[in-house]
């Protein structure tokens, strides 16, 4: 897989999610996240599942990616509940087994915090749709090494590339592969005309420091 391969994926994907609507620009009018945060971009990559054709081309990118980095791999993780949905697909599409990782574990039943068949040392390919600090995500993690499986790598469909996420992956030294990315994004909104040159400036300011702007 090559540069021009990798950035087509970028492009695409970015392309994508804003005409689908799964991720949305508002500088002027910023989104309240559940942290508090004030924000000029809001991700439900979920509605991707409603479009039998998007959910196609984003499984596809997932399949060739983890066909040349990961070709050993037994096993297609999912994180809850956000890539359940695409990580059955991608499981699908190889033919592997799929498993899903829940926040925390069930407080009944078998109390499992991993759904689906495990072995010990299986190959897992960890799929997730968002990554914004990266917590829940490496939390998942965390609770796959504990059931003593391998994580090859975690890949997403995007990520806001905020430095604490950066800094959290390498910390558990997890590599992680996106499909696009917050540039990617503001690169191709101004391209269709989404956004203008200025809300471009507002948008890269809050990539910066998230946590303090308004």
């Amino acid at each position: 897989m090559d540069n021009q391969q990798q950035n087509n994926y970028k492009s695409q994907t970015a392309e994508l999610l804003l005409k689908l609507k799964a991720i949305k620009l508002n500088p002027s009018d910023p989104f309240i996240w559940a942290s508090g945060w004030k924000s000029p971009i809001y991700c439900d990559n979920r509605i991707l599942l409603s479009d039998p054709n998007s959910r196609n081309i984003i499984a596809n990118y997932f399949t060739e990616i983890i066909k040349y980095k990961y070709d050993d791999v037994e096993v297609i993780a999912g994180v809850a509940t956000g890539a359940i949905g695409i990580g059955m697909l991608v499981a699908q599409k190889l033919n592997l087994p799929f498993i899903y990782v829940r926040p925390e574990a069930k407080k009944h039943g078998r109390k499992n915090q991993i759904e689906g068949k495990i072995s010990e040392n299986q190959k897992i390919v960890v799929i997730e749709d968002l990554i914004s600090t990266g917590k829940s995500s490496l939390s998942a993690v965390k609770a796959l090494r504990e059931s003593n499986l391998e994580i090859l790598g975690m890949i997403a469909i995007f990520t806001y590339g905020l430095n604490v996420s950066m800094e959290n992956f390498q910390k558990n030294k997890i590599n992680l592969d996106t499909l696009s990315n917050y540039n990617e994004l503001i690169n191709k909104a101004i391209d269709i005309k989404y956004i203008s040159e200025k809300d471009s400036e507002t948008l890269k300011k809050w990539n910066e420091d998230p946590e303090n702007w308004s």
